[in-house]
């Protein structure tokens, strides 16, 4: 009975950890998922894991308050730092829709009534896509393991350096949206001068009416070609928000997060 009693404990702490990663994480945090089919995953990973991770030294297996409040504020620590790389994502779109002339072009959730921008659902669509072929989630979810090593159940407690190190770390996704569109920036960049240009040597010609088109068609063939970037780019910044991660919850222990605080910096933005 004290068996089934411990188990039971180290199952539900490690399912609240779990839902974490799921509810916020790249990937697994997807809408394309039903909500049962996240359920029974996150119930079936806590079930395998709970009599690894109640074994493991200083695992508190007991219920209490402080235990459940410590496992879910390391779940939105891993979850909330690794959304970052689906706001980047997000951002990069955005970006790229702009110079594409898709500012004002939104798609309509008809059950949310939510407008989302369109370059930025492409995006984060493509982002998927190669964390997916890629066997980065396989990733995610061993970093996930490797973290009840590191923080045994019911042993973490947050610290406001955490929090205060997640909102710094936010500053990267700008320069990383921007490193991802660089490419985009560039080529419709070049478009616009040589429209420009074109418009002075013949001014009688309805130059400005090919903008928008040479744009879109030559910021669509850079995007296609840059595509074979992508895996090596985002790798690098996964790597890095799961290294942040992994710093982060070690911040109560060492009781120092400036070093944290600044690598997020260059996890995402490189």
């Amino acid at each position: 009975m004290d068996g089934w009693t411990s188990f039971l404990s180290a199952m539900l702490l490690t399912l609240v950890r779990v839902s974490g990663i799921v509810v916020f994480a790249p990937f697994f945090s997807s809408s394309a998922f039903p909500a049962r089919t996240k359920a029974v995953f996150v119930a079936a990973v806590a079930f395998l894991l709970a009599p690894l991770v109640a074994t493991l030294p200083n695992a508190h297996v007991e219920i209490t308050l402080t235990a459940l409040l410590g496992e879910v504020a390391v779940g939105l620590v891993y979850g909330i730092v690794l959304s970052l790389l689906n706001e980047m994502l997000l951002f990069a779109g955005q970006i790229a829709g702009v110079q594409f002339s898709f500012s004002m072009v939104n798609l309509l959730d008809p059950t949310s009534n939510i407008q989302t921008p369109l370059m930025g659902d492409l995006f984060q669509l493509m982002g998927t896509l190669v964390l997916i072929a890629a066997g980065f989630d396989r990733i995610i979810l061993a970093s996930l393991v490797r973290s009840f090593r590191a923080v045994p159940l019911g042993a973490y407690t947050l610290a406001p350096l955490t929090a205060r190190a997640i909102v710094q770390a936010a500053g990267g996704i700008f320069l990383a949206a921007v490193e991802l569109a660089a490419p985009v920036l560039a080529a419709t960049m070049l478009v616009e001068i040589a429209v420009a240009l074109l418009s002075k040597l013949s001014p009688q010609l309805p130059v400005m009416s090919l903008t928008v088109p040479l744009k879109t068609l030559v910021g669509f063939a850079v995007l296609t070609c840059s595509l074979a970037l992508w895996p090596r780019f985002i790798e690098m910044r996964l790597s890095g928000l799961l290294d942040l991660a992994e710093r982060l919850l070690e911040i109560p222990v060492n009781a120092s997060g400036g070093s944290s605080a600044h690598t997020l910096g260059v996890g995402l933005g490189g």
